[in-house]
């Protein structure tokens, strides 16, 4: 194991200015990574260790389930991504390009087009079922919006794992195995996580889950209730009631000059936000126009929305809604020909609502769904502060997606010809499920969650050492040599020690040896060596004690396997 005077650490005072990610800070300044470009980081020595620890827990846990190891690669040819129909439904995020002889080429963000395509030539008969194939590979994403350091880049490692099998009822029981390994790779990554419902979203199939690590610098909302936790992308819950006044024998006409926003209006009536209803126009893929109503205190979700509307959709632009509706500004429902999508939170017969009149600084109240317009149903709105699950209210807290698994039914054996032969000779489609890990993900996750003011404490399984060995002894005294002696049998228990003999002054050793976070921090000073002790801090919550030197590393040992 390294001597810091030998070791590449190059640790930071002051965080990268645009950072705003506690982990994204603390990474830069422990030394652990170094940006390249615009969502394009090098992973240093430290850090690719602690990388690579999260990398072995997940490899250990996928041999466990029966997968196999592979490398796909990241250069794959776009013929097979136009078969599967992602060459231009994956949108601008894939990365593509052409080689010299202008063949279309793709840099894979995923391998589901490449290990189906294997699965297609290789697996013959019922007998070479079921099979768990998974690799640790670089993926690029062309992302819009980089941030966060290492949590959205444009190139990670993921591991990705493919299950094959003979039916839905096999696809069943690959998906569970895979749940329960990941179940097992975050306890041992010692993160806190939850399992949460998700969308399928670009990969397809037909059902999904997230695992979700709580985090303020989270980039996804889950929604918690008791034995309840989704994805806020596909959550639903029962709307918060909102008071709404009685409604007339028919609506009524209210002016409300200048009033462009559901706030304005509401305060002018000296009403709930939620006793409006808004519009939300959007024009289908087959050119089909739709009026969408919700609530005026809730806000659509364009993926509930787009299952409900059983299409991919677009807003409708000015043009579109005045040749529907009237001119932009105060639409509504009232007496146009439209379809007209209402969500399911929109209580019909408890009273009046207030809606746009399709005339500037216009607006109708008392307007009764059902009485005064026809309407469909669905559920097309996110979730929100106050709703109730099962007559819990719910929480919704921000989170770092560490992992997905997907059931991708026969989505890409379908396309790209991946069958087999089943008992009677009959030729039968693969049933494929997908399963993502990223372990950048996971150690960004564990600083956010366990950091302190000042800077990492790794969860002990995936730190990047063992032990942080500080000595404070000048070359040739005797702490010094105690040092070197201790250091050798630190290595010996099996504890991988990072020792720090550098000509540095105790406050900067210290100092960095807080901000890199290894679980245990000893330390050999001329003042507990008089005492016959070494000093030992454990990182999370900086408890110090002393034990004596008889026996120490033995003693660190026991300490460092009881430690989370």
């Amino acid at each position: 194991m390294p001597r810091l005077s030998e070791y590449l650490l190059p640790t930071e005072r002051e965080a990268p200015a645009d950072a705003e990610a506690l982990s994204h800070k603390l990474l830069v300044r422990a030394g652990l990574i170094r940006q390249v470009g615009a969502g394009l980081w090098t992973w240093m020595p430290a850090g690719w260790r602690a990388h690579q620890r999260v990398v072995q827990i997940v490899r250990e846990e996928m041999d466990a389930i029966g997968g196999m190891e592979m490398l796909m690669p990241v250069l794959q040819p776009a013929e097979l991504w136009k078969r599967s129909g992602r060459y231009e439904g994956f949108g601008d995020e894939l990365f593509k390009l052409k080689d010299r002889k202008q063949a279309d080429m793709v840099l894979g963000p995923t391998s589901e087009e490449v290990v189906t395509t294997h699965a297609s030539t290789v697996i013959r008969s019922y007998r070479d079922l079921p099979k768990i194939l998974y690799h640790f590979q670089t993926k690029e994403r062309d992302e819009p919006r980089p941030r966060a350091a290492v949590l959205r880049s444009r190139e990670f490692v993921m591991k990705d794992s493919y299950s094959f099998d003979r039916d839905r009822e096999g696809l069943d029981a690959s998906y569970e195995k895979h749940a329960r390994a990941y179940d097992r790779i975050f306890d041992r990554c010692g993160l806190e996580w939850y399992s949460v419902e998700a969308d399928v979203g670009a990969m397809g199939g037909f059902g999904a889950h997230e695992y979700m690590a709580p985090c303020p610098a989270g980039e996804n909302d889950v929604v918690l209730a008791p034995g309840y936790a989704a994805n806020l992308e596909v959550a639903s819950a029962e709307a918060q009631p909102v008071e709404l006044p009685p409604a007339p024998a028919a609506p009524e006409e209210v002016q409300t000059p200048g009033m462009s926003t559901i706030a304005q209006v509401a305060e002018a009536l000296n009403l709930p936000e939620g006793a409006l209803l808004k519009a939300y126009p959007v024009v289908l893929a087959d050119g089909a126009f739709v009026l969408v109503m919700l609530r005026g205190d809730h806000k659509v979700n364009d993926i509930k929305l787009a299952l409900a509307l059983s299409s991919q959709f677009r807003q409708a632009n000015a043009a579109e809604i005045e040749a529907q509706l009237g001119p932009p500004g105060s639409i509504g429902p009232v007496g146009v020909a439209a379809r007209i999508l209402l969500d399911d939170a929109v209580v019909a017969d408890a009273g009046g609502y207030v809606v746009g009149a399709n005339r500037p600084d216009l607006h109708l109240r008392g307007v009764v769904p059902g009485r005064d317009f026809k309407f469909e149903r669905g559920d097309v709105r996110n979730v929100a502060a106050g709703d109730t699950i099962g007559g819990h209210v719910v929480r919704i807290e921000p989170a770092i997606e560490v992992g997905n698994i997907f059931k991708l039914g026969t989505r890409y054996s379908d396309v790209l010809g991946a069958t087999y032969l089943d008992q009677g000779g009959t030729s039968q489609t693969i049933w494929m499920g997908c399963y993502g890990i990223g372990p950048a993900r996971i150690a960004a996750a564990a600083i956010e969650q366990f950091a302190d003011d000042s800077g990492i404490s790794w969860p002990r399984a995936i730190s990047p050492f063992d032990v942080h060995l500080v000595t404070l002894g000048k070359e040739g005294s005797e702490e010094r040599a105690l040092s070197d002696s201790l250091y050798e049998q630190l290595r010996e228990a099996g504890l991988e020690t990072l020792y720090d003999e550098r000509d540095a002054g105790p406050g900067e050793k210290f100092a960095d040896a807080e901000l890199l976070g290894c679980p245990l921090r000893v330390t050999i000073g001329r003042r507990t060596l008089q005492n016959g002790e070494i000093e030992v801090q454990v990182r999370r919550g900086q408890d110090s004690r002393t034990l004596p030197l008889e026996g120490a590393a033995s003693a660190i040992a026991d300490l460092w396997r009881d430690l989370a």
